[in-house]
């Protein structure tokens, strides 16, 4: 993205950002990349988000991780599972660095 190229703030406050925790993980079969987690939102209750991170992590050390996530796209099917949001990670020249809170907070947690 070019850093002349803005949003409003209205945009952006159109996200809704929330705290998850990974509860299950497993890998999406007959795939390379993607990674199928159940994560619990709270009172929101849980949902199944599918990310593109299996080259970089895991399913079995993401379980108990908090990491933020776009609640409120439209639902999307990959490999014949519906994804209910978007996991919010850092690209880097060696693959990802997931973003977590620095202190335990309860699930579903919005962030501002």
């Amino acid at each position: 993205m070019d850093m002349d190229e803005h949003i409003s703030y209205e945009d952006f406050s159109k996200l809704d950002i929330r705290v998850g925790t990974i509860i299950e993980a497993t890998r999406v079969p007959d795939t390379d990349k993607l990674i199928q987690c159940t994560i619990d939102f709270g009172a929101m209750g849980r949902r199944v988000i599918v990310s593109g991170i299996a080259q970089w992590r895991a399913p079995e050390d993401l379980i108990g991780k908090q990491c933020p996530y776009v609640v409120n796209l439209a639902p999307r099917e990959l490999r014949g599972i519906v994804s209910e949001g978007m996991l919010l990670a850092a690209g880097h020249e060696n693959g990802i660095a997931l973003l977590h809170p620095d202190s335990s907070v309860e699930p579903g947690t919005r962030i501002k």
